[in-house]
């Protein structure tokens, strides 16, 4: 096996020859941690008992992709509503920046899927079943006996129910869970294209949390890229303080500085780099080597903090700035566009109408009649049944066939249904609109659309 010898100019990952150099990085113990280990628990909670938790009749979080509805944390949604997915994205891009600016990339060592899933869940069951990262490396170079099919091949049976199990709670957000286990008792092919689903994405998170693992970080992640455009001298960092490390020695050395070039720093690093050769764009902010490097000097009787939570100005004995001109810039951005989306969600109705003239010929013209057909659309967001009185409003439209009698749409349900716009033929001298309207029976719900009547025009005699 490779030596792993980190260079900050290369990937740690990629030896002399461009093979792979697949890490095993030693566990660690420490506050940040256990911190982690915590954030890390509740998240994966959070995931697994969304599709459970019912608000409104519906869980906590579903995106109901069949009937066209997104019911979020008690709040329905229908397709109609979906411009408000621009608030929302540039919302989580400005938080993004807003984070990054200021605590670095605390959202990859803490919160992202990839590290919580890798660190959490897969990297504890592997080194339960393998040992620690010595242990590991020795499996990797002994020949594959008795010992070694066991070990890796039951690794692989957990990893792969793990993944087929959090396929499965992603797919429940969509088709929610007792439909999903109704799904589970039928056919496949039944619903052949929600089983292709979770089998692919089964396969693919099997592939990345056993083989592929910190690569998504370094290779395909564009995160790390970014982020130096959005970090500066003053941004919550992990670093090492190179004047009290530096130079490098044994603990009786009197010459030397407080690291003792022990390496741990290296050995639990998630992505294989050191940190005492400065900010990377490798490093993912988890804190393992300030555990690791505090655990360290505490054995030895000296001071924590050699590798610590800073800014690069911190680091160099400069006092750091908390608010600064881009953390300005991003917060008023941020606060600009979640101020926008509260008062959109505030104008969301609980019923949504369109008119739309029927394909074909745009009008009619009947002896001294000139007609315009349109398809209204009545769509009910509510768990209850509505009933809406529909009507048209123009001084010289005077009939009009569909929706003669109140209709009334189902819960979360919808109605299509044609309307005829008949006027007299002199009356029309040019295209003009006029107002639909849609009031349900208790006058609480009023929705309004606008319509144009087409028509012949008719020129005035010589």
């Amino acid at each position: 096996m490779a030596k792993i010898t980190p260079i900050r100019e290369s990937v740690t990952t990629i030896a002399d020859d461009g093979g792979r150099i697949f890490l095993h990085p030693a566990d660690v113990r420490g506050v940040f941690t256990n911190w982690r280990r915590i954030v890390g628990g509740l998240l994966i909670s959070i995931y697994v008992l969304l599709p459970w938790i019912p608000i409104n009749g519906h869980p906590a979080l579903f995106f109901d992709t069949v009937d066209r509805r997104f019911h979020i944390f008690g709040l329905t949604f229908a397709a109609q509503d979906f411009w408000l997915a621009f608030f929302f994205i540039t919302g989580l891009g400005f938080s993004l920046f807003f984070i990054t600016s200021l605590l670095g990339r605390i959202w990859c060592g803490w919160t992202c899927p990839q590290t919580v899933f890798l660190e959490h869940v897969y990297r504890r069951i592997e080194r339960a079943i393998e040992g620690n990262s010595a242990a590991q490396r020795k499996l990797d170079g002994q020949p594959w006996n008795s010992e070694k099919i066991m070990k890796r091949g039951g690794k692989q049976v957990i990893f792969l129910l793990i993944s087929t199990i959090i396929a499965h709670i992603f797919l429940s957000y969509f088709v929610s869970i007792p439909e999903l286990y109704k799904w589970m008792t039928m056919s496949p092919t039944e619903h052949w294209s929600a089983f292709l689903f979770v089998f692919i994405a089964t396969g693919v998170l099997h592939f990345n949390f056993t083989w592929f693992r910190e690569q998504l970080c370094l290779v395909i992640c564009p995160y790390g890229r970014f982020q130096s455009a959005l970090i500066d001298d003053d941004t919550m960092i992990i670093g090492y303080d190179e004047k009290r490390g530096e130079p490098r020695g044994p603990v009786k050395d009197p010459n030397a500085g407080d690291c003792i070039a022990c390496n741990r720093c290296v050995q639990v690093c998630p992505t294989g780099i050191d940190i005492r050769q400065g900010l990377q764009i490798e490093c993912i902010g988890c804190a393992n080597c300030v555990d690791a490097c505090d655990e360290m000097m505490e054995k030895v009787g000296r001071p924590k903090g050699l590798v610590r939570y800073d800014s690069l100005n911190g680091l160099s004995g400069i006092k750091r700035r908390i608010f600064r001109p881009r953390i300005a810039l991003y917060l008023v951005m941020l606060l600009i566009g979640c101020s926008v989306m509260a008062f959109s969600a505030t104008k969301l109705k609980q019923a949504h109408m369109s008119v739309v003239r029927m394909a074909g010929v745009p009008y009619i013209v009947q002896e001294d009649t000139v007609r315009n057909a349109f398809m209204v659309r009545l769509i009910n967001k509510q768990d209850l049944p509505v009933s809406f009185t529909v009507m048209v409003d123009s001084p010289i439209i005077h009939d009009k066939q569909g929706f003669e009698a109140p209709v009334t749409v189902p819960p979360l349900g919808e109605v299509v249904q044609p309307m005829v716009i008949t006027i007299d033929r002199a009356e029309f001298t040019e295209k003009f609109s006029f107002d639909v309207k849609a009031v349900d029976s208790s006058g609480e719900i009023e929705l309004m659309r606008n319509a144009e009547f087409l028509g012949p025009i008719l020129l005035p005699s010589s």
